[in-house]
């Protein structure tokens, strides 16, 4: 999935670090990634530790976390796909609202990959509310469906816009491909709750801590994920069809400081690792100041390409260079 702020570049970089720093085996440590997303960070320490513990407050991260994270033994799916595949598309609020012909004239999907994600996600919830399939399918099946579906969105890169004709790219045959998860011997726990709430019910060894950077609301960015995981009622709100969705404090000038340190003074974990970068909302000045309450702080950086979408055809990207801070600290 093509995800702000992802950190599938960067998790060699986080993973080597945090074994420096702990400088032993992490086999039977607990790793909490507490604004998780799609759970790239967590996924790359799953097998490695004794469990993963996983959050975040957007719903469809909750559902990428649940197969991803969660899901650790082997399931069998092939059939449930196959028949998800084989549905014939089923006129829905995906495609009334978000796609090409429906009423709303949002062309975030082509007219018949729209109905082909309505007839899918309907198809999940009779499955599962006939318990023909338990939890651990049902999550698996919704996690491919989502993947799949951003495949084919007729967007540049996130849903705060549709582009104006349907593109090349969006108009190709829609289907579900399978959300593979690594499997491990361990458990993990997968929760759906605000992180400064959250961190006062859990604990662990390694707290590793990535919150939003800047003043862009994953919830408006990513509303249709949201929208077709949870396949509820709602009026969708203006051109783009944005649903109520949550605001964090962490993208708040006036508000960030207050609650990272909030969540500093409550977090029950020996080692916090926490990512961010040179154009975030926070100066790395100020957090070295306000990690350096709460123990032993260091700091490693990293250059790297991150990439911007731009609005071409094919979804290219512009490379930008910027600078990932992994501020670093052993609690007292």
């Amino acid at each position: 999935m093509n995800y702000i702020g992802s950190k599938h570049k960067l998790g060699e970089f986080i993973k080597t670090t945090v074994e420096d720093v702990v400088s032993s085996s992490l086999s039977g440590m607990v790793f909490c990634d507490l604004f998780a997303g799609t759970g790239t960070v967590g996924r790359r320490f799953k097998t490695s530790v004794k469990s993963v513990i996983a959050n975040d407050v957007e719903f469809y991260s909750y559902v990428l976390l649940k197969n991803y994270i969660e899901n650790h033994r082997e399931l069998d799916y092939r059939n449930h796909l196959d028949e998800l595949n084989a549905i014939p598309g089923n006129p829905g609020f995906i495609f009334e609202e978000y796609s090409e012909g429906g009423r709303a004239d949002r062309l975030y999907f082509s007219a018949k990959n729209g109905q082909k994600i309505d007839a899918a996600r309907q198809q999940i919830e009779v499955w599962k509310s006939s318990e023909e399939i338990g939890e651990e399918l049902y999550y698996f099946l919704l996690a491919s469906l989502l993947e799949s579906a951003d495949k084919i969105a007729n967007t540049a890169s996130v849903y705060a816009a549709f582009l104006k004709k349907i593109k090349n790219t969006a108009q190709k045959e829609f289907e579900i491909k399978p959300a593979v998860f690594e499997k491990s011997a361990a458990s993990h726990k997968v929760y759906h709750k605000d992180a400064n709430c959250l961190i006062k019910e859990v604990e662990g060894d390694i707290l590793y801590l990535d919150p939003p950077y800047n003043a862009r609301q994953y919830g408006a960015n990513y509303h249709l994920l949201n929208t077709i995981a949870k396949y509820d009622t709602f009026a969708p709100r203006g051109k783009t069809g944005l649903r109520e969705y949550y605001r964090s404090a962490y993208c708040k000038t006036a508000e960030v400081h207050r609650s990272f340190e909030e969540l500093l003074k409550n977090a029950n974990f020996k080692y916090v690792f926490f990512s961010y970068n040179n154009e975030g909302l926070m100066a790395a000045a100020d957090i070295r100041k306000i990690m350096s309450r709460y123990g032993k702080y260091d700091l490693v950086m990293k250059e790297y390409q991150r990439f911007k979408a731009d609005k071409t055809e094919n979804r290219n990207h512009i490379a930008s260079q910027t600078t990932e801070y992994l501020h670093i600290l052993e609690k007292k």
